[in-house]
């Protein structure tokens, strides 16, 4: 096998209650060239998207706040500060991310811009987020958001103002990666603006 060569020995399933937990041994070639096997266990729960609103006439950016028991259990309040992100579960990103934005905060937007993809945590979970941006206006609002109740969604809208946003991202008041991840894209992107003015 030449450097970088990957090959998967065995899988083993050890949980799909709610996604997929695999134990994986495979073999790779290492730099020097010599060959060796490890074991991982990877989380498969899908592929997702999430999605910054923004105003820039207001200076205002809509986020979420919902429980998430993972960050509880790590010494955290658990109610994350968050851009409005969902699974796939086989749709197109662009697609998908319009309704999860509607759902979740009652906005129903227009034209998406890519922005980047990203793994989040790729050392044990597959999960590839496609990153958006959209601006929004008051007339978009068509509902109040919150989520999919029969979902277990309880999600709080907030509109912050673009500072207060950038400041909280600071103080550690948003603790989400792919918030922060939009957030300071939003923040770069405005400086380019006020650069070219």
């Amino acid at each position: 096998m030449q450097y970088g060569a990957v090959t998967i020995v065995d899988e083993h399933l050890l949980s799909d209650n709610w996604y997929v937990l695999k134990k994986i041994t495979f073999a790779r070639t290492r730099r020097d060239g010599s060959q060796e096997r490890q074991t991982r266990e990877v989380y498969d729960r899908g592929n997702g998207a999430t999605i910054l609103l923004y105003n820039d006439a207001r200076q205002t950016v809509v986020l979420t706040r919902q429980f998430r028991l993972p960050a509880f259990m790590n010494g955290h309040s658990g109610y994350l500060i968050e851009t409005a992100a969902g699974l796939l579960d086989g749709a197109a990103p662009e697609q998908r991310i319009r309704l999860e934005a509607e759902e979740e905060t009652g906005y129903r937007i227009g034209a998406v811009e890519p922005v980047f993809e990203a793994f989040m945590s790729p050392g044990s979970v597959t999960e590839r987020l496609h990153f958006f941006i959209a601006p929004y206006a008051a007339p978009d609002r068509v509902g109040a958001g919150g989520g999919l109740a029969e979902e277990g969604e309880d999600i709080e809208v907030l509109e912050l103002g673009y500072d207060e946003a950038f400041a909280m991202v600071a103080s550690g008041a948003i603790a989400d990666g792919k918030t922060i991840m939009l957030l300071q894209h939003l923040q770069l992107r405005s400086l380019r603006t006020e650069r070219r003015v």
